[in-house]
């Protein structure tokens, strides 16, 4: 079966020029922002109450187009509209399905009404203790990713005759699989297979792909692009370099993040003493909270990914090479730069239930370097994102967030 399945997408990419080569690329992507994936977060055995479910995405509730308008006065062209796929392949939701997908076409016209360009991001993340499916089973459970490219085709059908250089369908977000090996290759199989997919139910629509490895620049440069003829693609890739900076706090990246707080952005130059501060409080506090086998680790890890990033020639090194490697990869292939997206980046500005707050002054700075690295190279961008711990807009329970990072999306020249 799998050998059928997989001779069935090569002559379906086979057929693509047939389709789509007749354009280029429809879906420009500019400057964005991601609304959130969830505010409330509620567990998947309420998912089948349609009083907790809709309107969908969650953030409906709480925003309408009058918000969205304000987004595209501060200067964002476009939005990444996250949709959670466990949503649609939960066994709690049957019923509800045909207007689960009638919520997410009625936010893409809100958006596009708003003035604003979209790209459906079909935002897989991993699986826990309030959901069943994640990531991870969609990258190793063959029936489950069976199940996904249904989903898949359902959604590119759902965007199918709305414009093409206004709406695009982002097919995966962040696959997990790694960038070499047994698994780069399983994924870039797959990946022919959701393009192909998706291809054959929206004909027009510019879709929107990436590597493995979480979708960093390692990932993308992996993939090879003339396994996909089609140029109606955006090539996208994720940073968030360097983590140790932009993570503070972020319990759910392991046990490092918890600790190494206080750390500015630049870390060098006039903000030295308050570095050289910080990590004196990071080392107080690991000896005093760590568990004991683990304190030497963290304190070691700390120090010397701040070691890696404390001149600017450095940093530059740190947050610059996945915009090189991912030019680099394009320039290679003949992939024009405007078709290249850095679909997220951003600086954590608190993290739930987490007394520290990254000063406000250090995200401006953060989110305005790679904002100018991205448009130096060519490329357009989209942050992470609207509320939340990385709150742009907002931060929690709809309090709003500081502006200033705002205010660097403000200033930039127009285009």
């Amino acid at each position: 079966m799998n050998a059928l399945i997989k001779t069935l997408t090569t002559l379906a990419l086979l057929l693509l020029p047939l389709q789509t080569f007749a354009t280029a690329s429809s879906f420009k992507p500019g400057r964005g922002l991601s609304m959130d994936l969830w505010t409330t977060w509620p567990d998947e055995s309420a998912w089948g109450d349609a009083g907790v479910i809709l309107p969908f995405p969650e953030w409906r509730r709480f925003l309408d187009a009058g918000d969205l308008k304000a987004l595209a006065r501060d200067g964002f062209t476009m939005v990444r509209l996250p949709v959670d796929p466990a949503v649609f392949l939960s066994s709690q939701t049957g019923s509800l399905r045909g207007r689960l997908m009638a919520s997410v076409r009625d936010t893409v016209a809100m958006i596009v009404g708003a003035g604003l360009d979209v790209i459906v991001d079909l935002h897989a993340i991993p699986g826990g203790e309030n959901r069943s499916i994640g990531t991870n089973d969609l990258m190793t459970d063959e029936a489950a990713f069976d199940r996904y490219v249904g989903l898949v085709r359902d959604m590119a059908a759902l965007v199918a005759d709305t414009d093409p250089a206004r709406v695009a369908l982002e097919l995966m977000n962040e696959p997990t699989a790694d960038c070499s090996g047994r698994q780069a290759e399983t994924w870039s199989d797959r990946l022919q297979r959701l393009v192909a997919t998706a291809r054959a139910a929206a004909p027009r629509t510019t879709l929107v792909v990436s590597g493995a490895c979480w979708g960093g620049a390692d990932g993308l440069v992996a993939l090879d692009p003339s396994r996909f003829p089609d140029d109606n693609l955006v090539w996208s890739f994720h940073s968030y370099a360097p983590f140790i900076l932009t993570h503070q706090g972020a319990g759910w990246t392991g046990d490092i993040s918890p600790y190494a707080t206080g750390l500015p952005y630049p870390p060098y130059g006039a903000n030295a003493r308050e570095t050289a501060a910080a990590l004196k409080a990071i080392r107080a506090r690991v000896r005093a909270e760590a568990p004991w086998l683990r304190r030497a680790g963290i304190i070691s890890f700390v120090e010397e990914e701040l070691a890696k990033i404390d001149s600017p020639e450095d940093l530059k090194v740190v947050i610059g090479t996945p915009f090189d490697q991912v030019a680099d990869w394009a320039d290679r292939h003949g992939i024009a730069r405007e078709n290249i997206l850095l679909g997220e980046f951003g600086m954590i500005r608190q993290e739930y239930d987490h007394e520290f707050r990254t000063a406000p002054a250090w995200r401006a700075a953060y989110y305005g370097d790679m904002i100018r690295l991205a448009e130096d190279h060519g490329f357009g961008w989209s942050l992470w994102g609207f509320g939340g711990a990385f709150g742009v807009i907002e931060a929690f329970e709809g309090r709003p967030s500081e502006p200033d990072v705002l205010d660097v999306i403000r200033g930039l020249p127009s285009r």
